[in-house]
């Protein structure tokens, strides 16, 4: 069977920048968090682009386990969770950081 077209993006990208798969979820959930802020012009502390990171990393993973399931037969969910906690982590602690940081009263 052939490599989907998102698998061959995914490893093209790991292979130009010479980063690990787990490393490209992290990169790729901080940049998705902070292109949301710019384009949607919301401060950190806003839940929308904290919600746009999980939609895309479980985006993401819909498209993996389509491959799983073509591919290997069976769905290899751990390694999805696995993938969505990497893109999540640093947003959620970046966005729970400036929520505890920020004076209550400039809070909106």
């Amino acid at each position: 069977m052939t490599t989907s077209p998102f698998q061959a993006l995914k490893l093209w990208i790991m292979h130009a920048s010479g980063l690990s798969r787990d490393a490209l979820h992290v990169y790729v959930g901080l940049l998705v968090f902070f292109v949301a802020c710019g384009v949607f012009r919301k401060h950190q502390r806003s839940l929308w682009p904290l919600l746009l990171v999980v939609v895309v990393a479980c985006l993401g993973e819909l498209l993996d386990m389509r491959d799983d399931l073509r591919m290997v037969g069976s769905w290899r969910w751990q390694a999805s969770l696995h993938d969505v906690l990497n893109t999540c982590f640093w947003p959620s602690v970046i966005s729970v950081l400036i929520r505890l940081r920020l004076p209550p009263w400039s809070r909106s």
